[in-house]
């Protein structure tokens, strides 16, 4: 059914309007500093031989991480939700629980022991591990809502189990793998910490150095428009490869499980497979800072270390629920009111995700010093920052969840006598709570794993987790790097695990076929 396009209330106009602006701030800032190079310079920059390059390795690198990611999580996400798998809650959890690894601390364990691996092939290896989840998450969402009795109608028509996946399963889940594979991407576009620790040359390492050597900015600014402009074909491709139609039930459907498809003896092959994923993905991290760590020889102050703690857990909490309170309106719009404002909103912020740390903290930057200057290098715009960069991973779980409930119910509260509002309140916003919990949970993960924003707009004389880690590992002293990394693991175990538990079944319902 699709949404009926009815005037929205000014309200949520209002804090969408106010939203979509904060995401946007990026967008502008690149626009005004390419304007400031001039058209001469752009073209320049643009079409010369090492860019082609760059763009190349930084969009096969985005690309191969998401067939990767896609393929692996589509099947991780089949074992545990359709197969007679043993265990299959603690290997959904074990197949999540990379979201708790960042990604430059997986690529620091790895080069700290075999630097060979750093390397194009090294930083699709760890990506691949970091974006799994990803994937995993949306497709276990969405097999979780399908009827289990068209599998069984399909096999009482002598489909086998093998053309039931094929010709049924497959299908209804390609929304689900699309939008994972998407959201893969647009975070190998955006990442800096491994591909910088892994020595490749791609858009944000290039912006990063071009930044920092305040010798050509505008070529910097340039690099991060090619970097736009190319995030903005996965994001526009995405509505392609997913379609259009969903549909929605009033009531929860068939309580009863699917019935599981017994894997005969490639069930411990299957688990072999699964038990490798987990340990390479996070028991090698773990392990790796654990030696180090046992080995003693940390410069590590106990003071500083615990005042690097306080700041991300503070932090972290408070970005996600500043997020998710803003992105609400937004993607009740966008699930509701397919107008031109709320489509275009919607691509805006998802386009804003792609956008690399560095960027998004420049532009803040460049706006603190001209308009916000009470606030500059204080916390609260660093919470604007980090909400403007963490937007787009709220938005698909939130929409999808507005999305799931038929619009009847709300018709039904409104035939009550009661305002739009009060029906919001009491029967819409109840239903998408789980979301929103899953939601709070992968932003306050996303916030503490976050690097470039913190360099550049955190108050002076405080540092986070991350970056006490990053502090240490740029002198390579191993020791000190350990209790940090393992501090900023245990700290995303919980938000894991959220997401986890809420995630499996309600992270982005749009791709209910």
């Amino acid at each position: 059914m699709q949404p009926r396009a009815l005037g929205a209330p000014r309200s949520a106009l209002a804090v969408a309007l106010g939203a979509t602006a904060l995401a946007v701030v990026p967008l502008l800032y690149l626009a005004v500093q390419a304007g400031v190079a001039g058209w001469d310079r752009v073209t320049e920059v643009l079409l010369s031989s090492d860019v082609a390059v760059l763009a190349l390795r930084s969009v096969g690198l985005a690309l191969v991480v998401g067939v990767l990611a896609g393929a692996v999580g589509t099947t991780t996400a089949w074992l545990v939700e359709r197969s007679d798998l043993p265990a299959p809650a603690l290997w959904h959890v074990l197949v999540v629980l990379p979201l708790a690894v960042p990604s430059y601390v997986a690529a620091y364990a790895w080069v700290s022991w075999w630097p060979a691996v750093a390397s194009l092939g090294g930083a699709v290896l760890v990506l691949t591990f970091t974006t799994v989840p990803l994937v995993h998450l949306y497709v276990t969402a969405v097999l979780r809502t399908l009827d289990p009795a068209q599998d069984e109608v399909a096999r009482s028509l002598g489909k086998g189990p093998a053309a039931v996946l094929v010709q049924l399963t497959v299908p209804q889940v390609r929304r689900g793998v699309a939008a994972g594979v998407l959201l893969a991407s647009l975070y190998v576009l955006a990442d800096f910490g491994a591909v910088a620790i892994m020595r490749v040359p791609v858009f944000t390492w290039v912006i990063l150095g071009a930044y920092r050597s305040s010798f050509d900015p505008s070529r910097a600014a340039v690099l991060a428009c090619a970097l736009v402009a190319v995030s903005l074909v996965f994001v526009l491709a995405e509505p392609l490869v997913r379609g259009r139609a969903t549909t929605s039930r009033v009531g929860r459907g068939v309580a009863r499980s699917a019935s599981r498809v017994p894997l005969g003896r490639g069930r411990w092959v299957a688990v072999a497979g699964l038990g490798l994923l987990a340990a390479a993905s996070v028991g090698f991290p773990v392990v790796t800072y654990l030696w180090w760590w046992s080995r003693g020889g940390s410069e590590v102050d106990a003071g500083e270390f615990v005042g690097a703690l306080v700041t991300t857990l503070v932090l972290g909490a408070t970005v996600a629920v500043a997020t998710v309170v803003v992105t609400l309106p937004l993607a009740w719009l966008a699930a509701r009111f397919r107008s031109v404002f709320a489509v275009g909103a919607e691509r805006a912020v998802m386009l804003a995700h792609s956008l690399p740390g560095i960027v998004v903290a420049l532009s803040f930057v460049y706006v603190g010093v001209r308009a916000l200057q009470p606030i500059y290098q204080r916390w609260p715009i660093v919470v604007l920052a980090e909400v403007a960069l963490t937007m787009s991973l709220a938005l698909g779980a939130l929409r999808g969840a507005f999305e799931q409930q038929p619009e009847v119910l709300t018709d039904v509260g409104r035939s009550t006598g009661r305002r739009r509002g009060a029906v919001f309140l009491r029967v819409t916003l109840p239903a998408v709570l789980p979301a929103a919990a899953a939601s709070v949970a992968v932003v306050a993960l996303t916030t503490a794993k976050e690097l470039p924003t913190l360099l550049l707009l955190r108050p002076a004389g405080t540092d986070t987790l991350a970056t006490r880690l990053w502090a240490w590992a740029g002198v390579s002293d191993d020791a000190s790097v350990a209790p940090y990394a393992l501090a900023l693991m245990a700290f995303s175990v919980a938000p894991a695990l959220v997401a986890a538990r809420w995630g499996r079944g309600t992270v982005d319902r749009r791709e209910v076929v």
